[in-house]
């Protein structure tokens, strides 16, 4: 395919995402990708759409929803159906909901994962997570695309790992609606310090199959961006979440047993 095959339409009043959607849609309704072929990779398909990695993989996610593409891991990207009809917002949600509303849900289903995590996720499974923890960990502090590429990546392989369809498919309705929100969330060094060290903390107990202390560590780490928002918005304490019993000790437990 030439360069221009590739350019996006132009739309003012579409999100880049839905651009970008919109162009993938119609690579395959013109049998440039038939179902069963791969995708190229997401560096690729950036460059040759010169959009951030960000917006293809929101545009990509929407597609998973409605069955389009699908992800193999460690493979990449796939044409799972030619159906490709515009179909109605995936999501199960109406899209003004708050952001504070978002994330009491993501505690829930998130938290939930994690529990499921660490009964049912495989070695090779529990190995990825620890990875994308140090992965996260190891992103600089001034790229805050990548900051947030990869915790969602972490966050991701976690609800993976619990091996629920459902709550996969929810939790993947959830992420791009709070995207904008979490990087922005990245104000600081220590915000990125936290949160890398939560993910090790939450990593530690999945590899234990502690199913108690990751339901425990996964509360911790996502009422802690919890509070900050709440705090930003001046929510009242006494309405915030009442998940605070799960709260662990400062010092995590990773780094206390190493």
């Amino acid at each position: 395919m030439d360069d221009e095959s590739w350019a996006l339409s132009p739309n003012a009043r579409k999100p880049l995402p839905e651009l970008i959607e919109d162009k993938i849609r119609a690579l395959i309704t013109n049998g440039t990708f038939r179902a069963g072929d791969r995708l190229p990779t997401e560096p690729e398909l950036a460059q040759k759409m010169a959009v951030a990695r960000s917006s293809l993989r929101t545009a990509l996610q929407r597609l998973q929803l409605q069955g389009v593409v699908e992800v193999m891991r460690g493979r990449g990207w796939y044409v799972r159906s030619t159906d490709v009809a515009e179909r109605d917002e995936p999501l199960l949600f109406d899209r003004r909901v708050s952001d504070s509303d978002l994330l009491e849900v993501r505690i829930a289903l998130e938290t939930t994962a994690a529990s499921l995590a660490a009964l049912r996720a495989s070695q090779g499974e529990l190995d990825d997570i620890a990875k994308l923890a140090k992965l996260h960990q190891a992103a600089s502090v001034n790229d805050k695309d990548e900051l947030l590429r990869t915790d969602e990546d972490f966050h991701g392989a976690v609800v993976r790992a619990s091996h629920n369809e459902l709550l996969d498919q929810l939790y993947r309705s959830l992420v791009p609606q709070l995207r904008s929100y979490r990087r922005n969330s990245y104000s600081s060094a220590e915000v990125h310090v936290r949160s890398a060290n939560d993910h090790n903390q939450v990593s530690w107990f999945l590899k234990r199959r502690d199913e108690a202390g990751a339901r425990a560590a996964m509360t911790t780490h996502l009422l802690g961006l919890y509070n900050d928002l709440a705090t930003q918005t001046g929510m009242p304490v006494e309405e915030r979440a009442g998940l605070t019993n799960y709260a662990l000790e400062d010092e995590p437990s990773w780094q206390q047993n190493r």
